[in-house]
């Protein structure tokens, strides 16, 4: 096909990420779609994926994707004439110890909250469907019966044949070169046989996503990695329909294959390929067989299927596959560039969520939002310090290792570390901290005791952490605590047209006088809730924004995004500033102790900001607080901190260092939402309970008219409590009112004040969901796949009144 001069959008790559992308795009939006692929359509690692089709994952939204994806494989062939392969033969997944058990029932929980079928069988029920294993190890198993496996090849050709259908045009043996560029916009696609003139570009170039990206000036942080698995012959009694199979606490998976088996696994000692660039003519490529490598998941397997040990072994496929450094994929628009779209990195998952990733970023290129919260693998979820390769390497590969490990809640990754550190780094950790890590940041996450080594270990019930993390948050409650949040994201706004701005961007009251701070959401068209955070008005056109550390590129980027081209201009000042904050109802007195200002509830009332000086330096304080108690943030200058912790420290008044998960028992205490788990862009903040924040006149802010639209409330949030100590909350619970089930939690722990577990979620009820609805229902939770009486809370389970925070 000769080469168009003119796309409305390019899409590179033509594996099956591509090819589903451009079909839904024609299909669905009626677009001008030109697909380019270097090679042949799926000769990158497409064509060697094993192909099997789970659906289950720890988000709702991406399980949701998953199922789209099965779904559509159900239906393509009836819509192109092509088969894609698809058999639901079901899938096992085996237990062979306690923990896995345990993590296989909350995963049964889980899958009932989605809404997906999943059973734990015994293990003569494993034998019998897969008569060919040995099952004297197992615990049981899980069975999922609408997970399947399909042919990658033979889907990637359907939905070509459904884009071209639908008008699309593929053109392959042509290779991107470049990209003409005005500021950060695409205008046009360089290529080996010509330019193509785009108003979009969705890169979904596999292992070469990386260096196209580089070519528009974004990261995309990816690295290949070897992986292997061998197809065998014919296997004397094994069914056409045997389930696929996961066994990974031997790392090792199977499905059948033309009478045979294929055979994989993820080592805890992966191979990595290149650091820099993928050659650009590895056209169906592959490596050389490296069986000595391979021993170690051939060894597993024989164990779990003896007739492996006499089985012919065809073929061995080793060939190369994106991994990301946190297992999950890649989609959507990085902040570098106003016009490129990116799916990519899908570690061996490309095949499942081939469908329901180009579904979901075709809508988000023609829209420019994401049609569904796709936090958890959305490309702002990175930040700098992904542009380093080596660091990416070291992590991903690490998160492959952990492909088939057992989830234990709250595990923290160990490599890269410690990568970005306050200067507190070495008191805290004199004082006994043990740090977890957020998006490079080194955080006390708990303080261990004197003789208590302090380290995390991990397991499926209360942790060893437990007891220490209650201490903190009974000190907090009762006298004071100091927490290094260093890591908070911060930005300042400025310029005249800056007030403005944020009146449209923030659904709050952002434009209140110069010295007040608002917490505020910051919401898509839909009225979703893209961001939650606090600005502070420091002058008529300055103003001081502060999200949470994860959020840093994601928020900067939906700011920026939606700000006037002239009249503001916003900076990161992340690291400008350290952040300690001083919590508990002796932190006046301990402020008073360290500053000449009147720091009287009079003098500064909650929700406002003020200079105030410490140990000689200024300090941006603002009173405010996420854990409910009398408290302000100290914003201090980072060379300075050092000096002003220890000038706290030195007041007296039982101040103590604590860390984040004695900040999360606090906060679920009283009833504060997070983003990215309690409340997302698929929640308004009506639905959420947060309709007090948002402001009833002035409705010109981003998504003011769907909440203007939005009819009765079809789901709430609320609180859950349990009396049972034996609960351990972590999240995804499934709801029950009147034994049915309307909902899940999203968040969970424990609440040391009033000595319960607490967790908060959404009740949902097509009809609508009133007071009355939600008082006057018996409730109840399915944790770890048993059922425990719950107690609903309509407002915050510690001091609703707010009595403590603003005294």
């Amino acid at each position: 096909m000769t080469l168009p001069i003119h796309a409305q959008v390019v899409v590179i790559g033509g594996g099956i990420i591509g090819c589903s992308t451009a079909y839904h795009l024609a299909k669905d939006h009626g677009a001008d779609v030109v697909l380019l692929e270097q090679g042949k359509l799926t000769s990158g690692s497409t064509w060697h994926a094993a192909g099997l089709v789970g659906q289950l994952r720890s988000s709702a939204s991406i399980t949701k994707v998953l199922k789209y994806s099965v779904d559509l494989y159900k239906r393509l062939s009836d819509e192109t004439g092509l088969e894609t392969g698809w058999k639901m033969t079901g899938c096992l997944r085996l237990a062979t110890n306690q923990d896995r058990w345990t993590e296989y029932k909350r995963l049964a929980t889980t899958a009932g909250s989605f809404g997906m079928e999943m059973h734990l069988i015994s293990p003569d029920e494993v034998k019998r469907m897969w008569p060919l294993m040995d099952v004297a190890d197992l615990v049981g198993a899980s069975w999922l019966p609408t997970d399947g496996q399909a042919s990658p090849s033979d889907i990637t050709q359907s939905l070509a044949k459904g884009a071209r259908m639908h008008g699309a045009k593929i053109v392959e043996g042509v290779r991107v070169t470049g990209f003409a560029m005005e500021g950060a916009r695409i205008t046009a696609v360089h290529t080996t046989k010509g330019t193509i003139i785009a108003e979009k570009v969705i890169n979904c170039a596999g292992q070469w996503a990386r260096q196209v990206g580089a070519m528009a000036g974004i990261n995309v942080p990816l690295q290949p990695v070897k992986h292997q698995y061998i197809i065998t012959d014919p296997i004397a009694g094994l069914s056409p329909d045997a389930p696929t199979l996961r066994d990974p606490d031997r790392r090792t998976y199977f499905k059948e294959e033309v009478g045979g088996l294929v055979m994989g696994g993820y080592e805890p000692n992966p191979q990595p390929w290149v650091t820099g660039d993928v050659p650009n003519d590895w056209e169906f490529g592959l490596f050389g067989d490296d069986f000595d490598h391979f021993e170690q998941h051939m060894e597993q397997a024989m164990h779990r299927v003896p007739a492996l040990a006499t089985a012919g072994v065809k073929q061995m496929i080793n060939g190369s596959e994106s991994f990301t450094p946190d297992g999950n994929f890649i989609l959507g628009r990085a902040m570098e560039c106003e016009n490129m779209y990116v799916g990519a990195g899908f570690n061996a998952f490309g095949i499942a969520s081939g469908g329901g990733a180009g579904w979901v970023l075709a809508e988000w290129a023609m829209t420019g939002e994401a049609p569904l919260d796709l936090w958890a693998v959305d490309i702002l979820r990175f930040s700098d310090m992904h542009r380093d390769r080596q660091w990416v390497c070291d992590r991903t590969l690490e998160a492959y290792g952990k492909h088939y490990t057992i989830g234990f809640p709250h595990e923290e990754y160990t490599s890269g570390r410690p990568r970005i550190v306050s200067p507190l780094f070495a008191r805290l950790k004199a004082k006994g901290a043990v740090f977890g890590s957020k998006l490079g940041w080194e955080r006390p996450n708990w303080f261990a005791r004197n003789g208590v080594e302090p380290r995390d270990i991990y397991s499926m019930g209360r942790q060893n952490w437990f007891a220490a993390v209650g201490e903190e948050h009974a000190h907090v409650r009762e006298h004071v605590g100091l927490f290094d949040q260093s890591s908070f994201a911060k930005y300042e706004l400025t310029g005249p047209a800056a007030a403005d701005a944020l009146a449209k961007i923030c659904a709050g009251h952002v434009g209140r006088p110069v010295g007040r701070v608002t917490y505020t959401q910051l919401l898509n068209t839909r009225g979703g809730i893209e961001a939650d955070l606090t600005v502070a008005r420091l002058a008529e056109d300055h103003f001081y924004i502060v999200t949470g550390t994860g959020f840093r590129t994601h928020d900067q980027a939906w700011i920026a995004s939606h700000l006037p081209s002239t009249g503001c201009t916003l900076r990161d000042v992340t690291e400008a500033y350290g952040t300690l904050s001083l919590m508990g109802p002796k932190a006046r007195e301990v402020l008073a102790a360290v500053t000449s200002e009147n720091v009287s509830n009079t003098a500064f009332p909650f929700g406002t900001v003020q200079d105030i000086r410490i140990a000689g330096a200024q300090i941006r304080a603002l009173r405010l607080t996420y854990v409910g108690e009398l408290g302000w943030e100290l914003h201090v200058p980072i060379a300075a901190i050092g000096d002003v912790y220890d000038a706290l420290m030195a007041a007296g008044h039982q101040l103590r260092p604590v860390g984040y998960r004695c900040l999360e028992s606090l906060r679920l205490e009283k009833g504060y939402r997070a983003w990215s788990s309690d409340i997302t862009p698929n929640d308004t903040p009506m639905e959420a309970g947060l309709g007090w924040a948002v402001r009833k006149a002035d409705q010109g802010f981003i998504g003011a008219q769907a909440l203007a639209k939005a009819g009765p409330l079809t789901k709430r949030f609320a609180g859950f409590a349990l009396d049972d100590p034996a609960a351990v909350l972590v999240g995804r619970e499934t709801v029950l009112r009147d034994g049915v089930a309307v909902g899940y939690l999203t968040s969970g722990g424990y609440g040391y004040t009033i000595g319960k577990s607490i967790g908060y979620g959404y009740v949902r009820n097509s009809s609508g969901v009133s007071d009355d609805f939600l008082a006057s229902g018996n409730y109840a939770l399915v944790v770890a796949s048993q059922t425990y009486p719950a107690k609903i809370m309509l407002e915050a389970p510690f001091d609703p009144s707010n009595s403590r925070v603003k005294a």
